[in-house]
């Protein structure tokens, strides 16, 4: 049995009335590539925040590489990776000062080296003494997705993180993430993305209003005749009949 690096037992996070997590238990173990699927709204960012530390539950609790993130949540983020949905590296620097700054933070010896790395392995070569205000939306993508795996994190959390991209670096992302996995590492990803998630992911959870209705492999979430897209269509339609 694969070591446990996510476990979470009754979660909730209210907002006011709103109850944006309810009840939430599952586990990842080491290795695997944990896709969280759901509409706008459904409580994909929460989980996520709660789980990197960045948002504590109202009740329940989890572990994350067996630190409690409401306890220390900063062992938990010097610990991980993350690819926010909305942040973006900060204007006035440039690519490849950002990326130094990531490496200062998470104290990397050989951040140059990874630096260029990184840089040419996304194309970022042309662009990297350009303020990051002054890069498209995908490259400021890339650039984070570079800073969140930079310190080679032993689980790194993506949310919508092939927002912005082509096909072609979706290619690229995918095919990175999986030699990180075949090398230990372990994925949480929300995606909106359900073609990708069902091609990459080991293991889905589907969340409607703050509820997890459906967990386990996609093969074993898909009925006869239906790819994970309508299988999302069946489980979350369900959940809103049952409002």
């Amino acid at each position: 049995m694969s070591e446990t690096i996510i476990e979470t037992d009754s979660l909730v996070r209210r907002f006011g009335d709103v109850i944006a997590v309810n009840g939430i238990s599952f586990s990842i173990g080491k290795g695997e590539l944990f896709g969280l699927l759901g509409a706008n709204g459904a409580g994909k960012s929460t989980l996520l925040k709660i789980l990197s530390g960045q948002l504590e539950p109202t009740s329940g609790s989890c572990t994350v590489l067996g630190v409690d993130p409401a306890k220390d949540p900063l062992k938990v983020k010097s610990l991980i990776g993350i690819l926010p949905e909305v942040e973006s590296p900060p204007s006035f620097l440039t690519g490849r000062e950002y990326l130094h700054f990531i490496g200062l933070v998470r104290n990397i010896n050989d951040v140059e080296v990874r630096a260029d790395w990184w840089i040419h392995f996304l194309d970022m070569v042309e662009m990297e003494g350009l303020p990051c205000k002054d890069l498209s939306r995908g490259t400021r993508q890339k650039l984070m997705f570079a800073a969140a795996l930079i310190h080679e994190p032993p689980l790194v959390f993506l949310d919508e993180p092939f927002s912005g991209l082509d096909p072609r670096y979706q290619k690229l992302f995918r095919e990175h993430l999986s030699g990180y996995l075949q090398n230990g590492g372990t994925v949480f990803m929300c995606t909106h993305i359900l073609e990708i998630a069902e091609k990459m992911c080991s293991q889905v959870g589907i969340i409607s209003q703050g509820r997890l209705v459906a967990i386990g492999k996609p093969e074993d979430i898909i009925r006869d005749g239906e790819g994970l897209d309508g299988a999302f269509m069946r489980l979350t339609e369900r959940e809103d009949a049952g409002k």
